[in-house]
C-alpha cells in the first residue's frame, strides 16, 4: 500500500463513509487493540518476563491456567472497564460475567473474549492469540445478567482475533468484510495490510487432531478417509493435513490461503456437543470466516444461527473453505 492506514483511520472511515461503526464501538475496538498490543509485548518477552509455565490454578472449564492466561485476562479487563462504552464483559477464564464497576459510566456494548487461545503452545513458542466478540445489550435492559450475553452469533456487531506469531496481526470484521492489520512496532500502532480477505471456495488442506480418529463420528471419518486417499480416491486430488492446536493460528492460515478446520463432536465425552466454546471461539471465528466468503457449521446447522443456552456452552466446529464445509455438513445430514 502506498500510504499506511492505521487501525484508527480505518475505523473512522468505516464510521464516517459507510456508517458501519457507531463512535462508541470504534472506541471500544481501539481499546481492545491496545490491550492486544500489551499482551503481544508480554508474549514476546517469554522467559525474560517470568510469564512462562503453569499458574497451578484451574479455570471454570477445569483446565489448568498458564501464567499468561491470567495476565491476558487481567489486561483485557483493566483496559476496557473504565472507558464508558461497555456494560459488562465475559471471559472463557471466568465463571460468570464481569460488570463494569459503578464508579465508571456504563456503555451499551458487551465484550466476550478468549484472552489467550492455544495457551498449551506458550512454552514451545508456537503462535497463540486473543479472540473477541462484541454484542449490543438490549435497549430495555436495565440490569445486566448472563442472559444478556446469550445472543446468536448473527447478532454480533464486531468480532476479531489477534495472532501473536512472527508478526502480531489483528484480524477484524464489523460486518463489512474482513481486514488484517499488522503491528508496526516502530510506530507502535496497527497498520492495515490487507482488505477484503477472501477464503478460497476449494482447498487441498484440512486441519484436525488425528490422534482422536478412533473417537470420531462416521461422517468425519468418511471425509478424512477420502482426503487421505489422495488423487487415486474419490476426491481425485492430494490433500495436506495441518494442525497447530491453536484455533487462532489454524483459522489465520485458512483466512490467508484456504483450508478447512474441524474440531468435531466425538465419543470421548458424548454428553458434550463439542470441545470449543460457542460464545468465545466459535461465534467470532464463524463470522470472520463467513465475512470472508467461507462457511461454518456444527456439522448440521450454521453456527451463527445457534441459540446459546449458557455462557460456557460448547459446540462442534467445522469451518473454512465453503465447498469443503458443505460437503462435511452433507455427510452429517445424510447420516
Amino acid at each position: 500500500m502506498s500510504q499506511k492506514v492505521s487501525l484508527s483511520r480505518y475505523l473512522v472511515e468505516e464510521q464516517r463513509s459507510k456508517g458501519m461503526i457507531p463512535a462508541q464501538l470504534r472506541l471500544l475496538l481501539e481499546v481492545v487493540a491496545r490491550a492486544c498490543k500489551s499482551i503481544s509485548h508480554a508474549v514476546n518477552k517469554g522467559a525474560l518476563g517470568d510469564i512462562m509455565g503453569s499458574a497451578d490454578i484451574e479455570n471454570v472449564q477445569g483446565e489448568i491456567q498458564k501464567k499468561l492466561d491470567i495476565i491476558a485476562n487481567e489486561v483485557l479487563i483493566e483496559a476496557n472497564e473504565w472507558g464508558g462504552h461497555l456494560a459488562a464483559m465475559a471471559s472463557e477464564e471466568m465463571e460468570t460475567i464481569h460488570l463494569v464497576p459503578n464508579r465508571y459510566p456504563q456503555g451499551e456494548y458487551l465484550l466476550m473474549f478468549d484472552p489467550l487461545d492455544g495457551s498449551s503452545n506458550i512454552d514451545v513458542n508456537v503462535s497463540i492469540g486473543t479472540i473477541f466478540s462484541v454484542l449490543k445489550k438490549a435497549e430495555d435492559s436495565d440490569s445486566i445478567s448472563e442472559k444478556d450475553f446469550l445472543q446468536p452469533g448473527l447478532q454480533q456487531v464486531a468480532a476479531g482475533y489477534c495472532v501473536y506469531g512472527p508478526q502480531t496481526t489483528l484480524v477484524l470484521t464489523v460486518g463489512d468484510g474482513v481486514a488484517m492489520f499488522t503491528l508496526d512496532r516502530e510506530q507502535g500502532s496497527f497498520v492495515l495490510t490487507q482488505e477484503n480477505v477472501k477464503v478460497p471456495e476449494d482447498t487441498k488442506e484440512f486441519a484436525i487432531n488425528m490422534s482422536n480418529m478412533r473417537h470420531w463420528d462416521a461422517p468425519v471419518k468418511r471425509y478424512v478417509d477420502e482426503c487421505l486417499q489422495g488423487k487415486d480416491g474419490v476426491r481425485g486430488k492430494d490433500f495436506n493435513m495441518r494442525w497447530i492446536a491453536s484455533m487462532v493460528a489454524d483459522v489465520h492460515r485458512i483466512l490467508t490461503r484456504g483450508g478447512v478446520f474441524m474440531y468435531p463432536w466425538d465419543k470421548r465425552e458424548p454428553h458434550k456437543a463439542g470441545k470449543l466454546r460457542l460464545m468465545y471461539e466459535a461465534n467470532p471465528m464463524s463470522w470472520l470466516i463467513e465475512q470472508a466468503g467461507g462457511a461454518a457449521t456444527n456439522g448440521r446447522q450454521r453456527i451463527l444461527e445457534l441459540q446459546p443456552s449458557q455462557l460456557h456452552e460448547r459446540v462442534s466446529v467445522i469451518l473454512g473453505s465453503k465447498n469443503e464445509v458443505e460437503r462435511i455438513t452433507r455427510y452429517h445430514l445424510e447420516k
